[in-house]
């Protein structure tokens, strides 16, 4: 039986688990999840069935056979992706860490990143445009980060933790591709940092890239939505408590 990875693919860190698979030839069946299942009263992620999964109820998680996983940075990992030495691979989990917090714009405790509530559920959910300001305001935090990887990172490299296309990058290429659909450009005043973006696209396969991101690329039509619209309501709500 092939790995089975259960996925909601609009969120960016899926993506690079689903780009990393396809990437690698590994075998796998992918088992989507949403946060909320159309036309339906309950969240895919806590039905009886993924549970058994993982009875958190959070995904990423994958099932190989007997053996089940809810949380892991490597998993059938190529070297390359994340190299064996000591000092390289210590440096791709430098990069990992430091990407954890400062590109993925992080909501308190463990609210979801504001940039992708505004930008990415709040209109899927509400089916209103996103409010193009406050999408502004969250992307211009990302300047420090923006700069650190631009003229500290690249400057030294071709790739952010060495001289090949890391788990780094995958992680880092995924998250900054979040403004993409409403047309925000992150890489205007970063010349470095875009020559990288190009490097990783082609390394990975600009196809590959459009089909793992599909879902938020592809804006919805309002009118072919399956919501159910009073759990379509209460969901937007949510999204709107926590982007106070």
């Amino acid at each position: 039986m092939d790995l089975e990875l259960f996925l909601d693919l609009y969120l960016p860190p899926y993506h690079a688990i689903y780009i990393f698979t396809r990437k690698n030839g590994i075998p796998f069946e992918l088992r989507p999840l949403e946060l909320g299942a159309p036309g339906g009263q309950t969240l895919e992620h806590l039905n009886p069935e993924f549970l058994k999964v993982n009875p958190a109820g959070k995904v990423p998680a994958l099932r190989d056979g007997d053996f089940l996983l809810a949380k892991s940075c490597k998993y059938q990992t190529e070297a390359h992706r994340y190299p064996p030495e000591l000092q390289a691979h210590t440096r791709v989990d430098e990069c990992l860490a430091w990407q954890h917090t400062a590109t993925q714009l992080p909501g308190p405790g463990d609210k979801p990143p504001p940039l992708f509530l505004a930008q990415c559920l709040l209109p899927h959910f509400s089916q209103q445009p996103m409010d193009a300001t406050q999408v502004e305001q969250l992307l211009g935090k990302l300047t420090p980060a923006l700069g650190h990887l631009d003229q500290e990172l690249l400057a030294a490299r071709p790739f952010l933790a060495s001289g090949q296309v890391s788990l780094e990058d995958l992680m880092a290429f995924t998250e900054l591709m979040q403004p993409s659909p409403v047309g925000c450009n992150l890489f205007r005043d970063w010349p470095q940092l875009a020559a990288w973006w190009a490097r990783v696209e082609a390394a990975l396969g600009p196809e590959l890239v459009q089909k793992a991101h599909r879902h938020v690329l592809q804006s919805q039509d309002p009118q072919e939505a399956q919501w159910d619209p009073q759990m379509a309501q209460k969901l937007a709500q949510l999204v709107k408590e926590q982007l106070r």
